[in-house]
């Protein structure tokens, strides 16, 4: 594609070297910026556009979004951001691109498309819809806890203590259960928004890890699943609270969709990352569903389907938001493997920056 097909691009679209320079720019990009193009060649794109998180925090570390920084990772996904234009003027701007790397996973620079952010009908009712499922989700664990506090107010006298223990049990879990769809209910409005708030501190994978699968006992009694982890396994820099989400839905939906029995999770790190792994010896799934896994309100039609369907969609959008990559590998008649992998903070440069 010629530079003056480029032109005729309504999105604005910018080019980087690998230093985070700004190498090309289309006459989109000098109206949403302001810039004159002789302005924004050779300029960091960083300091230049000021690019910012919903909370006003600098999204680019060294010049690169965290995703940068794993050398698997391909594409920039969609982010709701805020650029400094010339005049000063803050801009929510919505986006997204690809790196370009070389045969060894270096950077080589990268290819962004930026455009002013606009909820329109379309958003307002796949919100709508997305509402309307995760609602129909609740009425079940209600409709439990509903039951079993009624049962135990009016035969309290009457019932076995261990049938109360039971139906207290399973009134917590319900109630744990309401509060996580309440929870992914108001991740998909804030990962829509780009308005995701990490609460990032140095956290334990294995010992979280350990925790999740101790609740699933819960859901799923006969739950067997190996955990192993490599030596040494370094802390990460991340928000506690949607990793355990992560995990959760990884080991739900195998069980779901596969067995609770057999399941396998295997840590392994490197210098520059870490990576977690959810295998089951399910059915597996086919090569055509695999682009659609981690889609909005992908349900696979083997195993026991249940929920929005939602899971995986805020698994992968969650993963992301740290500057990671989720991704499926699955034989049929063999089993999957979910995996995510999240990149290493150098914390002594991000508390000098």
């Amino acid at each position: 594609m010629t530079d003056s097909w480029l032109e005729l691009l309504v999105d604005a679209l910018i080019a980087l070297d690998s230093e985070g320079r700004i190498m090309f720019a289309n006459s989109a990009a000098e109206e949403i910026t302001r810039y004159r193009r002789h302005e924004l060649m050779g300029a960091p794109c960083a300091s230049l556009l000021r690019v910012r998180d919903g909370r006003g925090r600098p999204l680019l570390v060294d010049g690169w979004h965290p995703s940068a920084r794993l050398r698997s990772t391909r594409r920039l996904p969609e982010h709701l951001v805020t650029i400094r234009n010339k005049d000063g003027v803050d801009v929510a701007t919505s986006v997204s691109g690809c790196y370009q790397r070389d045969a060894r996973g270096r950077l080589d620079g990268a290819v962004l498309t930026l455009r002013r952010a606009a909820r329109g009908r379309l958003s307002d009712v796949r919100g709508i819809e997305v509402v309307s499922t995760v609602s129909h989700e609740l009425r079940s664990p209600l409709t439990s806890v509903k039951g079993y506090t009624s049962l135990l107010l009016s035969r309290w006298d009457r019932l076995p203590d261990r049938q109360k223990q039971m139906m207290i049990g399973q009134i917590n879990h319900d109630a744990d259960r309401v509060a996580r769809l309440i929870s992914e209910l108001l991740d998909i409005s804030r990962l829509e928004a780009g308005r995701l708030v990490l609460r990032r501190q140095l956290v334990d994978l294995p010992r979280l890890t350990a925790t999740v699968v101790e609740r699933m006992h819960f859901e799923f009694p006969t739950l067997t699943c190996e955990t192993t982890f490599s030596e040494e396994f370094p802390k990460v820099f991340v928000d506690p609270d949607k990793i355990e989400q992560v995990l959760t839905n990884l080991l739900e939906n195998a069980c779901k969709y596969a067995s609770p029995l057999g399941l396998r999770i295997t840590g392994t790190a490197t210098d520059e990352s870490v990576t977690v792994a959810v295998s089951d010896h399910g059915a597996g799934i086919p090569a055509a569903d695999l682009p659609k896994v981690g889609t909005k309100s992908y349900r696979r039609a083997t195993g026991h389907p249940s929920g929005s369907g939602l899971g995986l969609w805020i698994s992968r959008s969650l993963v992301e938001s740290h500057g990671g990559v989720l991704s499926v590998e699955s034989i049929v008649g063999s089993g999957s493997t979910f995996r995510f992998t999240l990149p290493q903070v150098d914390l002594d440069r991000l508390q000098g920056s």
